[in-house]
């Protein structure tokens, strides 16, 4: 616990503050210590809810006699949903408060796992079921993880604070990218449903923290009505239209690869390598490791430098679409792993770019919608990657690299003739 009082002390620090402001701020965050760590356990319950069965999607697959392509429905259906329902979660915590949103969100998602567990545990057929409640699991995860992001402005008053927070939270949400493939082999190598089951105890905790350690604070303000709220958003788009939506493509482009990777990897590693159980997690948190690391460093490089942000994401775009598009003249074993553990640097690298990007171009103001919005697009991506390179492993595995580094190459070209930061008026 002390690690978060050092992290944001620290930060706040090189801002080269006064002593007495930099001591409140410590305090401050200090006090909400507790908050914080529970905050943080949201994204990490999210991403395992979601990211866990990657592993255990061909064992699915077997277990319940069905196709490559309805296995991905189960990560797509979940993501389809979450689509949706964010921006409609965001508006509500607006108007009826963070917690009433989140805690019910997270008893879904909960409720969710629950049902899949007991039908892959008790019904002979279960397929249907599982896909019902995984988009019941997405009506949770909409109103979950985006809403602490708000939820941490509210809290604090102070800009370094809340970075400080958001990098916290954001730690947790990449640690749970690792953990989940590894977690859910180690799960699955017991019961194959027992992924499913953990989810309700995972949100359990998770709300359990929510109840008794976050206090969100009082607010005089009113929210706006839903016709104001409209005309807000239509605003920021007309006049932020041409650069925020490239964002919004490249971000989304960025986790439609990725997912497809894993979805591939976690295939291939065990029909074409019979690399099975918690071995193929730990072989599927490379890439996921290397992302993470990459996103880290970045973060820490960029700072507030628009101009550095635009051409990092364009770098990192480029070497995922060289590295994908090496794997045209070989896909042995650690070849392979190697491309696309740099394919995951250079999605790690656009990754914190793209957000800095929306952070520093947009009104605080503004901010909660353009980033659910932001939210929404990146779910299309986790949602399109397992169903889109499921087909294609019908016909050839050469397709799914042709495909994979074309798209980058297409965001790279919409990326350079849309994102242009010195233009960029906040």
């Amino acid at each position: 616990m002390e690690n978060i009082e050092q992290l944001c002390s620290t930060k706040s620090a090189v801002k080269k503050q006064d002593t007495a402001a930099g001591s409140n701020k410590s305090n401050e965050v200090s006090k909400q210590k507790w908050a914080i760590l529970s905050l943080s356990s949201i994204p990490l319950v999210m991403t395992l809810g979601n990211s866990m069965l990657i592993p255990v999607l061909p064992s699915m697959e077997k277990k319940l006699d069905i196709s490559s392509f309805q296995t991905s429905m189960i990560i797509t259906v979940y993501s389809i949903v979450a689509i949706l329902l964010i921006p409609i979660a965001g508006y509500l915590s607006d108007h009826i408060g963070r917690k009433k949103v989140i805690i019910p969100s997270l008893i879904i998602a909960g409720i969710g796992g629950l049902i899949s567990g007991i039908a892959g545990w008790k019904m002979d057929n279960s397929y249907w079921v599982i896909l019902i409640s995984r988009a019941l699991q997405g009506v949770g995860a909409a109103g979950a993880f985006p809403i602490v992001l708000p939820l941490v402005g509210d809290m604090f008053k102070n800009d370094d604070d809340v970075s400080c927070t958001l990098g916290l939270i954001e730690t947790s949400n990449t640690f749970g990218k690792v953990l989940s493939p590894i977690l859910g082999a180690f799960l699955a190598g017991f019961i194959w449903y027992l992924p499913f089951l953990s989810i309700p105890v995972f949100c359990l905790i998770s709300s359990i923290m929510m109840i008794f350690l976050v206090k969100c604070p009082k607010t005089t303000e009113k929210p706006l009505p839903f016709k104001q709220f409209y005309t807000n958003v239509k605003t920021i788009f007309t006049q932020k239209g041409h650069w925020l939506y490239a964002i919004f493509f490249i971000g989304g482009i960025l986790m439609f690869v990725l997912f497809g990777i894993l979805f591939y990897l976690s295939d291939t590693f065990e029909k074409e390598y019979g690399i099975k159980d918690v071995k193929k997690g730990f072989f599927l948190a490379l890439p996921l490791g290397a992302l993470c690391l990459a996103s880290f460093i970045t973060g820490k490089i960029i700072k507030k430098n628009k101009i550095l942000m635009k051409w990092l994401t364009l770098g990192g775009i480029a070497v995922a679409a060289l590295a994908i598009a090496a794997l045209y003249f070989s896909i042995n074993l650690w070849f392979m792993v190697t491309m696309f553990l740099l394919t995951g640097i250079g999605i790690g690298i656009g990754l914190p770019c793209l957000d800095s990007l929306i952070t520093e171009g947009i009104e605080k103001e503004e901010r909660g919608t353009v980033t659910s919005v932001y939210s929404s697009m990146r779910f299309i991506g986790v949602a399109a990657g397992p169903p889109v390179i499921a087909l294609l492993m019908k016909l050839s595995h050469t397709w799914i690299f042709i495909l994979l580094s074309a798209v980058c190459v297409i965001a790279a070209l919409v990326g350079i003739k849309a994102i242009k930061p010195g233009l960029q008026k906040p």
